[in-house]
């Protein structure tokens, strides 16, 4: 049975957004069955769990052959692996490889410095000077991403891949902002994807642990 890492509660703002939901998206959408296997605080720096992942994040992925940790990998792996996510010629793999490395190597690395500031830095006088810049570079790559979707539904010959559920994630990590707003191709590309029922089962998979800890626990949800 493939066994995927996740974590036991995160803060409301990372809810939806703990990397483990690529993977488990993946799997959803390849009709694979797995188990989460779910780590706390307490387990992140064992050994044993550095053995497996080296900076004690999520996912780790084990499928009984294979042992991986980062998620744009996994997902890779998984892909390889089902029609469903890249098709089986050579020129649609690339293009599949192509736009999965673009969400992780040309818009992430933006949307992830602008989260950085707004969620953990926003009273900070440096972020406050530097949020202009970093938010002008975000838009910048959407103008350049939208014009590329241009009238097609998924970014990968038009059909629904794995490179769509790294952009879809990343794309996600705007959602504290109303900048998505203001493309409205992106944004309703979005909205498909996650009305997907794969994407819906993921997220209900990654929320199930974190809602049981609430309701143990209601002051996790206070703060």
């Amino acid at each position: 049975m493939i066994q995927v890492t996740a974590f036991k509660w995160v803060p409301p703002f990372a809810q939806g957004s703990v990397r483990d939901i690529r993977v488990r998206w993946a799997l959803e959408e390849a009709g694979l069955g797995y188990d989460d296997h779910l780590i706390g605080p307490e387990d992140k720096s064992t050994p044993a769990y550095r053995a497996l992942q080296p900076f004690g994040q999520v996912p780790a992925y084990r499928d009984g052959k294979v042992e991986m940790f980062e998620s744009g990998a996994i997902v890779l792996w998984i892909a390889q692996k089902s029609d469903a996510l890249m098709p089986a010629d050579e020129a649609g793999r690339a293009m599949v490889m192509t736009w999965l490395f673009a969400a992780m190597n040309s818009i992430e690395p933006f949307v992830g410095q602008l989260a950085t500031i707004d969620i953990f830095n926003a009273d900070k006088g440096w972020a406050k000077e530097r949020r202009p810049e970093v938010e002008a570079m975000v838009r910048k790559r959407l103008t350049d991403l939208q014009t590329a979707l241009g009238d097609r539904k998924w970014f990968a010959n038009d059909r629904f891949s794995a490179a769509d559920i790294l952009m879809t994630h990343v794309l996600r990590d705007l959602r504290h902002t109303d900048i998505l707003a203001d493309y409205p191709g992106l944004a309703d590309y979005v909205a498909r994807s996650e009305a997907r029922p794969a994407f819906q089962r993921a997220l209900a998979d990654q929320l199930k642990p974190f809602r049981a800890a609430e309701a143990a626990r209601p002051e996790l949800v206070a703060g």
